[in-house]
């Protein structure tokens, strides 16, 4: 004899239902960036700039400037954008 089968029960989601715009009607739009956010990556490519221009020139390719100093402003620079990028923006 063969076995009985009980019928699968529905699936039940949690997933909320999106409203449905009438005609005429618009949704606000919401930015994935704060004004901070923005701010910060402004100035995180202007020090990246100015680390790029401390290594810039022609004299003496064996400063201090040039190994060392300017090579940290560009990094400080790329982690000050990649902190830019992160950030959550504030809810007010």
């Amino acid at each position: 004899m063969a076995q009985q089968i009980k019928p699968a029960q529905p699936v039940k989601t949690s997933a909320p239902v999106k409203p449905v715009l009438k005609q005429g009607e618009t949704r606000p739009a919401y930015f994935v960036f704060g004004k901070e956010n923005y701010r910060l990556l402004i100035i995180s490519i202007a020090v990246v700039a100015f680390g790029f221009i401390l290594m810039s020139g022609n004299t003496d390719i064996y400063s201090n400037t040039k190994i060392v100093i300017a090579p940290l402003v560009v990094l400080g620079g790329f982690a000050l954008g990649f902190f830019a990028i992160f950030k959550k923006p504030s809810d007010s």
